[in-house]
């Protein structure tokens, strides 16, 4: 069991440290103690169907502005949902009561300020803005 996680751990690390710029990355706070997530996690909160990270701490979504083509591959890389079916998603999820779609934030930087000085916040943005403040969770290549 042990040697199974230390192995993904590697693998996560050689992932995040080799990836090509125009790759995205899920971040959370570089304080945020939540390791490692898998892409149907990450969908999960996304599509508001988890509002918790693995470890049992408040999860919150930040989303990219709607028609960003970061938003468009974010979604169908973790989701397989284009934007078509996204705003369908969120209609219907809408209409019923059972969730609103997240907030929106206008870009990599705007993204990442919020999320780096908030513990509970999951976004995503491009490999390039990576930053300290940060920490990536997950790379979409």
């Amino acid at each position: 069991m042990f040697a199974h996680k230390l192995a993904c751990a590697v693998l996560f690390f050689t992932c995040v440290g080799n990836a090509p710029a125009g790759d995205l990355v899920i971040i959370v706070s570089a304080k945020n103690p939540v390791g490692p997530l898998r892409a149907e996690q990450v969908a999960d909160i996304f599509l508001a169907q988890s509002g918790r990270f693995p470890n049992g701490a408040n999860a919150v979504a930040i989303d990219q502005a709607i028609g960003t083509s970061v938003r468009d591959d974010f979604y169908q890389r973790v989701a397989s949902k284009s934007p078509a079916l996204v705003k369908t998603y969120w209609t219907k999820m809408m209409f019923t009561g059972r969730a609103n779609p997240p907030k929106e934030a206008a870009g990599n930087e705007a993204v990442r300020k919020l999320i780096a000085g908030n513990l509970e916040l999951i976004g995503y943005i491009d490999r390039d803005a990576l930053d300290d403040s940060v920490k990536a969770v997950l790379v979409l290549h």
